[in-house]
């Protein structure tokens, strides 16, 4: 089966990649937008949550290609900022995409807040869009914020993150210990047991 992915970020790409051939080994071709599309095109993050910018840009990519799609959007969850970064995350800082600026503002935001309150969750949210219809799944990695970017694995903010129940950063981990406890990890889990169930992958 060919699936689109709707996203020009290529780590996310490589980690969906991953889950996808440990779990349906040859049976799920993914593909990027560079795969289909001659120019570049992003689809704007206009939505007010994770679920509308997940629809959203498996809509429009659907529509564009003609291909089935998954499209995800993903944020950070700061209990001591109420929630904050949220469906904001990739862009906290202003810029889209400047991860080390949105590491930097979560950092200088929670200057003076004590570990045990700097708890948080990661929450990823896909989109599958395709003729058969269309399904939201979610997933979510709870753990906490430290003061330090520790590893040089990952992206985004997960040189600031310490899920619950290890003592590393995402960024310290390797892809496979990643994507076994991720939020992206889990919703992918679950998009793969919706694939073999509902499409007969």
């Amino acid at each position: 089966m060919k699936l689109l992915l709707g996203s020009n970020n290529k780590h996310k790409a490589e980690e969906i990649k991953a889950i996808f051939d440990s779990k349906l080994p040859g049976k799920i071709v993914l593909l990027t937008l560079d795969d289909v599309l001659d120019d570049a095109f992003d689809v704007e993050e206009t939505g007010d949550t994770l679920e509308e910018n997940a629809i959203l840009k498996a809509e429009i990519y659907h529509k564009v290609t003609g291909l089935p799609c998954i499209a995800d959007d993903t944020g950070l969850e700061i209990d001591a900022l109420d929630g904050a970064p949220g469906v904001m995350s990739a862009r906290f800082a202003g810029e889209h995409g400047n991860d080390t600026a949105n590491r930097a503002l979560v950092l200088d935001k929670l200057t003076g807040v004590s570990y045990e309150k700097r708890t948080a969750r990661f929450r990823t949210v896909i989109c599958y869009f395709g003729n058969s219809g269309v399904e939201l799944i979610a997933g979510t990695c709870a753990g906490r914020i430290i003061t330090n970017e520790r590893g040089k694995g990952g992206f985004g903010y997960d040189p600031i993150f310490v899920p619950d129940g290890f003592d590393t950063t995402f960024a310290e981990m390797s892809a496979e210990q990643k994507n076994a406890i991720s939020h992206r990890g889990r919703a992918v889990t679950k998009l793969v047991e919706f694939l073999e169930k509902e499409i007969g992958v």
